[in-house]
């Protein structure tokens, strides 16, 4: 799908230099970071969410389980 974006002059600079080092067409690169882009977002509503139920009562959980859990919401689903 084609799509036009207006970006600042400096981050498309950058960003040309990043395709060319990489050998690397620039829709490929804007394809790339957009992907990793809603990949690290993509889980963010529902950890807020259990943030929220959580926060209400305190946790008896293991620390190192709570931290596993979190680490699963940054996962790809």
């Amino acid at each position: 799908m084609k799509v036009a974006v207006s970006i600042p002059d400096a981050v498309f600079e950058e960003a040309e230099k990043v395709s060319k080092h990489l050998r690397v067409s620039r829709s490929r690169l804007y394809s790339q970071a957009l992907a990793e882009f809603v990949k690290k977002h993509r889980g963010q509503g529902v950890r807020e969410a259990l943030d929220a139920v959580y926060s209400r009562k305190p946790s008896d959980l293991d620390p190192l389980l709570t931290d596993l859990q979190a680490r699963a919401l940054r996962e790809d689903w």
